[in-house]
């Protein structure tokens, strides 16, 4: 058995890589990643991986080849920009990177007779709906990067419907963990905040922190990650999938602060994102078997002593945005 991990580099990717090398020992793992938003150093050793700085999944020639080299037998497709609330500054960069890329993707799923394709799609396509979100709701975004998502959902269940392509649509929300890019300034909010105070900054919440949200831990979440591309329950699904308790960003930040050992709080002002946003999992369960074993706490304070060994890398700053607009006061470039 052979599978192939776009955004292997990244977080869920890397992660469910080493969760398969460990587990599987029967299966090959084959990787790939343009490194715009993972590192080399997250790559387990055993993956075969495929690296183009300059040529990523919008290289539908350059993919074509990785899939006649390798004929994977399933498909992970984790390899996104998941930088929500920057979206409405970037469309053109996040429909290219999500939407596009997605599509090259699938069209490879199905000239190479892939037995499924897992996506990871967002709750962003639930947008400022009443939570919990159940997968029965309408999608309903409110954000480029929702709309992409969206989009890619939708045509990947028109590919399996016309083309006959195998899929399951993973839906998480707010995984963190070991591995976790904690130096992009625009996604990744536990992430942003350790950055932080590593480099003796207050910890920054928009608006009044009163949103409410769901964390997940990546280690709970890398087998059901696996089921959804193997087990026959997930064939064709849309599942929900990560932590079953949501937490205010108040909360949150209480918590890693108490991790950390103390710090700051700055408020910023508010930006534009659903205010309460979790999900239903009862489908995880069933179909997944998923189990939410680690709390927030202890969670946090794998990744945090994680994190305080890592090398302080330079921040990664967006080039250019192609909105100037409206752009938040804490984005605006000096």
């Amino acid at each position: 058995m052979k599978v192939l991990i776009t955004g292997v580099a990244g977080l869920l990717g890397s992660r469910l890589a080493d969760w398969i090398i460990e587990n599987k020992p029967e299966c090959e793992v084959v990787g790939y990643d343009d490194m715009s938003g993972g590192y080399k150093e997250n790559v387990n050793p055993e993956v075969k991986f495929w690296t183009r700085h300059q040529e990523n999944l919008l290289n539908s020639e350059n993919l074509n080849w990785v899939f006649e080299e390798e004929k994977p037998d399933y498909v992970f497709h984790f390899a996104a920009y998941a930088a929500e609330g920057l979206s409405p500054f970037i469309r053109s960069y996040n429909y290219q990177n999500n939407t596009v890329c997605t599509a090259n993707v699938i069209n490879n799923c199905i000239n190479h007779d892939v037995k499924r394709l897992v996506f990871t799609s967002s709750m962003a396509v639930y947008g400022d709906q009443q939570p919990p979100f159940s997968e029965e709701m309408v999608r309903s975004p409110i954000d480029p990067y929702g709309i992409a998502k969206s989009a890619c959902e939708q045509d990947i269940e028109i590919a399996g419907k016309q083309h006959d392509l195998d899929w399951c649509v993973i839906r998480p929300h707010n995984v963190y963990g070991i591995k976790q890019n904690i130096w992009d300034k625009y996604r990744n909010v536990l992430g942003i905040w350790m950055y932080q105070h590593l480099n003796g900054q207050p910890i920054t919440i928009f608006g009044d922190g009163e949103q409410k949200r769901a964390f997940s831990y990546i280690d709970d979440c890398v087998e059901s990650l696996w089921k959804a591309a193997v087990d026959s329950r997930a064939s064709r699904e849309i599942i929900n999938l990560g932590g079953t308790k949501e937490y205010s960003i108040n909360e949150a930040a209480n918590i890693l602060l108490d991790v950390m050992g103390g710090g700051e709080v700055k408020y910023l002002e508010e930006r534009h994102e659903a205010k309460y946003a979790w999900s239903t999992h009862q489908k995880s369960l069933d179909l997944l078997d998923y189990e939410d074993k680690t709390s927030l706490k202890d969670g946090l304070t794998e990744m945090w002593n994680w994190a305080k060994e890592q090398e302080n890398r330079e921040r990664r700053d967006f080039d250019k945005f192609e909105i100037d607009k409206g752009i938040y006061s804490f984005w605006r470039k000096k």
